[in-house]
């Protein structure tokens, strides 16, 4: 039996984890945190291979610039996060064109083919959590908007990423009558569903104990001891931890940790908010997207999660009240009452991007068993099963799975 410590204790890290100690691998899971916090917590749980685009994509250079300057708008780029990290900010720049983002697409899409057969496969080993299979509902006031992603999700048919069907005005306010009078249309896609992120974690976690795994929380990773190109133990708040192999998925703070153990990951954090209202005054029966506007709706049981926005100002936990409204103020456009309950929880957490905006999976450069599963941005969720069962693979010498060439962490140079 080998020794794995996995760096990180989001849906991500405790994923892999999970598919690991499943494998017969003595597994140690150590979060700086608390497991499932951070962008596991208040995220919209979508499970959506639809949704396989790649963050750069065509005409985002101009809208960035147009945005840059306001805050309640769907991208912000904070001026001095543009300064310090202008180089990154210049490598995602050069991928916002039609070439780069059609592959992007394809590699992501391949990946995401086995997402909901995963989720399945999670609920019927035991992994208990909160799951919704209603699909998800693009929802458009202009006609023109509805266009354009009739276009787009014809492209992901024929890459067999999803089925669509196309709604006029009155046939998607029959699938949710409460929506606003003012909208176009809508696309539904059927087979996608959605997560609890918080009961996700939280099964994945008592799953992980059951088959012998180990979690230290509130432990924070400062260095590693190397012998060659061999990680050999990493130095924590905690002490010295000696493993056979490491698996770094610690979201939007990989970056630094990779420096410290000797590699490097060009990950940044992208922030987002999102509202958790109990009780709200009208409900959905399935996940919206809000097409212009960029913000998604999550019904749960009992609540209603608001979410959306991406602002690039490093690293913090500050909570821009202009954003936060600006998120409310869609929700009532398109869905009157989803933004009223009896109680309201503001949350931001941070994305972890890289930027080609495809995730890294692979063996860490310079490093034979330092492996890496990070860089997720908003599809974490969705690509966590597919992500553990890669890193699994390539931990335990499986043959794999999936074509990783795409997300080989070396790509960056």
């Amino acid at each position: 039996m080998s020794t794995v410590i996995v760096i990180g204790g989001g849906v991500v890290g405790l994923s892999c984890a999970y598919q690991l100690a499943r494998r017969g691998q003595r597994v140690v899971v150590v979060e700086r945190a608390e497991p499932g916090g951070g962008c596991s917590a208040g995220n919209l749980g979508w499970v959506v291979p639809s949704l396989s685009e790649p963050l750069p994509a065509p005409g985002l250079v101009w809208a960035s610039v147009k945005w840059m300057w306001r805050r309640d708008s769907p991208l912000y780029i904070d001026p001095r996060f543009a300064i310090r990290s202008a180089g990154w900010l210049w490598r995602f720049w050069r991928r916002c064109n039609a070439r780069d983002f059609e592959r992007g697409l394809e590699a992501m899409g391949a990946l995401n083919r086995r997402t909901l057969e995963l989720y399945h496969a999670l609920a019927a080993d035991h992994v208990a959590f909160e799951m919704h299979r209603n699909g998800l509902l693009f929802v458009f006031l202009s006609s023109a908007g509805l266009e354009r992603s009739v276009a787009e999700f014809g492209k992901l048919q024929q890459l067999g990423l999803s089925r669509f069907e196309r709604l006029d005005r009155d046939g998607t306010l029959a699938l949710e009558p409460k929506l606003s009078p003012e909208i176009a249309g809508g696309l539904l896609v059927r087979q996608e569903g959605h997560v609890r992120p918080e009961t996700l974690c939280a099964g994945l976690l008592r799953r992980l104990r059951d088959l012998g795994g180990e979690l230290r929380s509130g432990v924070e990773v400062i260095g590693g001891g190397r012998r060659g190109l061999r990680l050999t133990s990493v130095e924590t708040s905690a002490g010295t931890l000696e493993a056979d192999a490491f698996v770094l998925a610690a979201g939007a703070w990989s970056g630094p940790l990779a420096r410290r153990l000797g590699t490097r990951l060009p990950v940044e954090p992208g922030k987002g908010y999102s509202v958790t209202v109990a009780e709200p005054a009208a409900q959905p029966t399935r996940p919206l997207y809000l097409s212009e506007v960029r913000v998604g709706v999550s019904p749960f049981d009992g609540a209603l999660r608001l979410g959306g926005t991406m602002e690039l100002s490093g690293v913090n936990t500050r909570i821009v009240p202009a954003r936060v409204a600006a998120i409310r103020r869609a929700a009532a456009r398109y869905f009157p009452g989803s933004e009223r309950g009896t109680a309201q929880a503001e949350w931001t957490g941070m994305r972890p991007l890289t930027p080609d905006g495809l995730p890294a999976i692979g063996r860490a450069p310079g490093c034979d068993n330092l492996f890496v599963a990070t860089g997720h941005a908003m599809l974490g969720v969705t690509m966590a099963p597919v992500t553990a069962l890669a890193v699994a693979e390539l931990v335990t010498g499986a043959p794999s799975s999936f074509d990783l060439r795409p997300f080989d962490p070396g790509r960056f140079g």
